[in-house]
C-alpha cells in the first residue's frame, strides 16, 4: 500500500469514527430531551378540556336515505349513529407527551379515547363515501368527504376523491381550496397528500 493510500484509509477511519461518535452523542441527548419532558409531563395536573375542539356528527345532513340496502353502508350508518353520543375531537399529530404537559397526565386515557372515536369517524365517512361512489352517487359521497375534511381529516383518499370530483366539474378554486386545508394538516400526512395533489392538479 502507498503512503497516499494509507493516510487515505487512516482519514477514512476517522471520519466513520467521528461520525459514529457524533450520531451517538445526538442519539443520547435527543433520548435525555425526551426522558426529561416525559417526566415534566408527568407532574402536570389534571387540567379542564372545555377549550377542546368537539366535533358533532350532523347526520341528519347525511344522505342516510340512500343504499339501505347495502350492508357496508348500513354499518356505517350505525357507527356514526353510535358516535353521535360520544365525544370526539381531533387529536391527530399530537403525541402523548404533548397531551399529558397540555392538559395533564391523570386526562391522558380520556384525550385517546376522543382521538379513537376521531379516527373511527373519519375513517368510516369515508369507506360510506366509496360506497357511494361505487353506486355513482357522487355529490352525496362529496357531502360525506367535505365534512371530513372540515374536521382536519387526513386519510388520503378523502383529500384525492374529492380533488378528482372537481376536476370533473371544473372546479379550480375548490382544489385550491382543498390544498390548502392539506397544507394546514398536523400530520405526517400532509406532504404526502400535498405532493398527490400538487402533481395530478398542478
Amino acid at each position: 500500500m502507498t503512503l497516499a493510500l494509507l493516510a487515505s484509509a487512516i482519514v477514512m477511519v476517522f471520519l466513520i469514527s467521528h461520525n459514529i461518535k457524533r450520531q451517538r452523542r445526538s442519539r443520547s441527548r435527543s433520548a435525555e430531551n425526551f426522558w426529561a419532558r416525559e417526566r415534566r409531563a408527568n407532574s402536570v395536573r389534571r387540567k379542564p378540556l372545555d377549550g377542546l375542539k368537539y366535533i358533532t356528527v350532523p347526520l341528519e345532513t347525511f344522505p342516510t336515505h340512500l343504499l339501505q340496502e347495502d350492508s357496508t353502508v348500513s354499518e356505517c350508518i350505525e357507527t356514526l349513529e353510535t358516535l353521535t353520543s360520544r365525544k370526539i375531537v381531533n387529536l391527530t399529530g399530537y403525541t402523548n407527551t404533548d397531551l399529558k404537559l397540555e392538559y395533564g397526565a391523570a386526562n391522558l386515557t380520556l384525550l385517546s379515547e376522543y382521538d379513537q372515536n376521531y379516527t373511527v369517524l373519519v375513517r368510516t365517512l369515508q369507506k360510506w363515501a366509496d360506497a357511494l361512489i361505487a353506486s355513482d352517487h357522487w355529490e352525496e359521497a362529496c357531502t360525506l368527504m367535505e365534512f371530513a375534511v372540515s374536521t382536519g381529516s387526513d386519510v388520503g383518499a378523502t383529500y384525492y376523491k374529492l380533488a378528482e370530483h372537481y376536476a370533473s366539474e371544473g372546479k379550480t378554486e375548490q382544489i385550491r381550496r382543498l390544498k390548502g386545508l392539506a397544507g394546514s394538516l398536523h400530520s405526517s400526512s400532509r406532504e404526502i397528500i400535498l405532493r398527490h395533489l400538487d402533481k395530478q392538479y398542478p
